[in-house]
């Protein structure tokens, strides 16, 4: 269904938490996310129809397999209440990460800037469940 990226072991232990976002913020103080990334292409029609058809595919999978956590805490990304939530996978979801292969590869064509950042410690913890945990950065 979607391009897949080995993650060798080492890896995977090294750091407990990824995050795949602009390097740069945005206009709220944010670093926009991978996904966030990609579908603002697509909002702006910048995406090939093979690209288009990654994304929605993909995106319709996560939907499906993925927990929102803003569907379990409403309030989780809002920023009154917790500014600049963002979401960590935990490196030991790979069946979740290994897709971000074919959204970098999108980005990449575009020219748009994406890092991988990998922490012990994200942040204030503010939801968590298998695979993932949403965090507010500490100052």
């Amino acid at each position: 269904m979607f391009p897949v990226k080995r993650i060798d072991e080492e890896w995977v232990s090294e750091l407990p938490f990824v995050r795949f976002q602009s390097p740069t913020r945005d206009r709220r103080g944010n670093f926009t996310g991978v996904f966030g990334l990609v579908n603002g292409l697509a909002r702006t029609g910048r995406l090939t129809v093979e690209q288009e058809a990654f994304r929605r595919a993909t995106n319709d999978w996560y939907d499906a397999n993925f927990i929102n956590p803003a569907h379990s805490d409403p309030i989780v990304y809002d920023a009154a209440v917790n500014p600049g939530a963002a979401a960590w996978f935990k490196a030991t979801a790979r069946v979740f990460i290994e897709p971000v292969d074919g959204y970098l590869a999108i980005l990449k064509a575009h020219g748009v800037p994406c890092e991988t950042v990998r922490s012990a410690d994200p942040g204030m913890v503010i939801y968590e469940d298998d695979y993932q945990v949403v965090a507010v950065a500490r100052n």
